[in-house]
This record gives C-alpha cells, sequence and structure tokens, in this order.
C-alpha cells in the first residue's frame, strides 16, 4: 500500500517502496486471417520457426506472460472486424501486426488511418510515417531533402520505354517499388549494362506486377539499425547481415532466397549480429537513422536499412516501420543484446502505443 502523496507507506518501512505492477490491458491483436495461430500448439524447435504464424504466436504468448488478456482480430480485406471488436471488447489497445490490407502490402497505412479515425490506441508507426516510408520514390525523395545520403536512383514505371539517365552510374541494383521482404530480389537484380537493365526491368514490370526502383548499387557492408520512441528514440545496436560463405563474384545482398531459405543461409554461412565498428562510424551512422526516422515522421518503431561503402559512408536504402517482432528475428535481438528481454520490449511497444495520441502529429 502506497501513502497518499504516491510515496512508500512508512508503516511499511522507510523508504521501501513496492515493486510498480503495470496496468492489465485488454489487447486486440491484429492479424491476417491466414496467420491466426492454433489454440494450441504443438509444433517445436525447427517446425515452429518455419510455421508461418510464429510472430503472431510469439506475441500472443508473450502478451499472456505479461499478464494482458489479448485477443485475436482477423483482418483480411474488410474494416468491419475491427470496428466490430473495438465495440464489443472495448481494448486499451489495438496490437497491430498486420503487413498489408487486401493482401496489398502498401495498404497497410490504410488500417492504421482507420484505427486513427476511431481514435483507437495502437502499437507501431502512425498512418502518415507508414505511407511515406512504403512508397520508396517518396521516402527517397523526402530523405534527400534533408541532405541524407541516399543512393541516386530513379522510377520505371509499368508501360513506359526504359531510358536510363545520366545520374545513374553502373552497377545499379533494380527493385519492385512498393515490394517489401525482398521479394524479387536476386543476384540478377544487380546490373552493369543497359541490355540487362532493360531485362531486369521488364521482369519486375511482368512478374511482380511492379514500378521499377532503380538505384545505384553501393559495393559494401550490409547494416540494419532498429529504434524504438516516439518524442524519445531509443537506438538498438548497429546489426549487420554477413556473407562469410558467399562465392567471390557474389554480390553481399538480402535476396528472396536468403530471406526464406535456411538451407541457402547455411551453404553460404550468411548470419547476422552486432557490427563490430570504430566509434566515429558507429555516431555516423546513428546519426543518419535518427534523422531518417525524424524526417520520414516515424514513431513506434522502426528498421532503418543500410549500405557502409569502403570509404566508412552510410547509405540510407530504406526505411522499415514495424519491422518483424519475432522472437528469434533481427530486431527482437539486437534488443535482446542490449538487455531489453522480448517480454519487455513487446510491453515496450504497448507503452509507446499507450502514450502516443493519435489525433496530434508529432
Amino acid at each position: 500500500m502506497s501513502s497518499a502523496n504516491g510515496g512508500p507507506d512508512p508503516k511499511r518501512g522507510r523508504g521501501r517502496a513496492r515493486p510498480k505492477q503495470r496496468k492489465k490491458l485488454r489487447v486486440a491483436v491484429l492479424v491476417h486471417p491466414d496467420l491466426v495461430p492454433p489454440d494450441t500448439v504443438t509444433e517445436t524447435g525447427e517446425e515452429l520457426e518455419k510455421a508461418p504464424w510464429k510472430t503472431e504466436h510469439d506475441v500472443l504468448r508473450t502478451l499472456g506472460e505479461l499478464g494482458h488478456e489479448a485477443f485475436v482480430v482477423g483482418v483480411g480485406d474488410e474494416l468491419g472486424p475491427i470496428g466490430a471488436a473495438l465495440f464489443e471488447h472495448k481494448p486499451h489497445l489495438v496490437f497491430n501486426l498486420l503487413e498489408g490490407f487486401a493482401d496489398i502490402p502498401s495498404f497497410d497505412y490504410n488500417v492504421v488511418a482507420y484505427l486513427e479515425l476511431l481514435r483507437a490506441r495502437y502499437t507501431g508507426c502512425n498512418s502518415r510515417g507508414l505511407f511515406l516510408a512504403r512508397d520508396k520514390a517518396v521516402c527517397k525523395q523526402i530523405l534527400s531533402y534533408h541532405r541524407l545520403p541516399v543512393p541516386a536512383f530513379a522510377i520505371f514505371p509499368k508501360g513506359r520505354k526504359v531510358h536510363r539517365p545520366r545520374k545513374l552510374a553502373f552497377p545499379l541494383i533494380v527493385k519492385g517499388l512498393t515490394l517489401d521482404a525482398s521479394v524479387g530480389i536476386s543476384q540478377a537484380s544487380v546490373v552493369e549494362s543497359d541490355a540487362k537493365l532493360e531485362e531486369r526491368v521488364r521482369f519486375v514490370h511482368e512478374s511482380l506486377d511492379s514500378h521499377a526502383l532503380v538505384e545505384r548499387y553501393i559495393e559494401g557492408r550490409e547494416l540494419y539499425v532498429g529504434l524504438l520512441g516516439n518524442e524519445r528514440l531509443q537506438e538498438l545496436p548497429v546489426w549487420e547481415l554477413t556473407f562469410a560463405g558467399m562465392p567471390d563474384d557474389a554480390h553481399h545482398i538480402a535476396t528472396e532466397q536468403l530471406k526464406w531459405s535456411a538451407a541457402y543461409q547455411k551453404r553460404n554461412r550468411i548470419a547476422s549480429g552486432a557490427a563490430d565498428l570504430p566509434p566515429e562510424i558507429k555516431k555516423r551512422v546513428s546519426q543518419v537513422c535518427r534523422r531518417a526516422y525524424r524526417a520520414l515522421m516515424l514513431n513506434g518503431c522502426a528498421r532503418i536499412d543500410l549500405r557502409l561503402d569502403g570509404e566508412g559512408r552510410a547509405w540510407v536504402l530504406e526505411a522499415n516501420p514495424n519491422p518483424q517482432l519475432s522472437r528469434d528475428e533481427d530486431f527482437a535481438q539486437s534488443a535482446r543484446s542490449v538487455g531489453l528481454g522480448y517480454q519487455a520490449l513487446i510491453q515496450r511497444l504497448l507503452d509507446l502505443g499507450l502514450s502516443w495520441d493519435p489525433i496530434r502529429l508529432g
């Protein structure tokens, strides 16, 4: 029991305050209908790691361990279930695990905008930040305006003839404009001639049904930096993707095969972990990431992807608000490396969601 002014009860001993008790929250967890975890999980080990609903399972289980009351809301191509769940259950908070809407990844910001219209509190990034970061062209234009180091780039819309601007010098890398999770990226994405450029752009247009983003390929190290926060930011350690067993003639890039194939990772000895960087480089990377987070008006949590060239310059490739939150993904691992365990990370996201006011713009 505490005294009236919130301090320790003198009857319990001077200066001996009881541990702070967190309020039990009622949390609505938004997931894709195909990613709702089973009520009883029998998978273990490698089988559980490969389960498509692994992240959703990790988050739901951890919310329960923290003492919160969590319930799942499956969201496919209708917003109705969200409104109905908020009206019926009146959750304190919505935990947003959606990576799109109606199977369109770039539409995830619409769901968050709907939550904002309903005056609902939620975890993760606001709708404005999601919109700016998901459109890679807009994202790069904003970062360039703020004089952040971004590789030279151009957009090649579907149905248009491929014409390389003079500012784009080879080698170049070709990506889908609004695609995530390294979709469509392979070793062939790096091109060194106009013929190969045209071929790869056509592949993106026809096979991926996307406009093509073409940018200067930066030879160097693949870095990721996680950030947490609204007004005040907590920066996680710089994380690096290493390619110890890759052939000498292969590009060290995060391809679609690398992301989804454990055999490919093992064969090429690809791993991720804390980056070994000189203090001055760490400081430079930190400044770039914080400025990018602010420039794109992000909040909640995000991961900034960079390339570090041979001269020690950090180039921003993209920003990923609402990164993967599986217990074993890079974001959680980097948090764990500085003492922020998985339970503490999930609770931190809840606290940030509760403290963020969706009505104001910052």
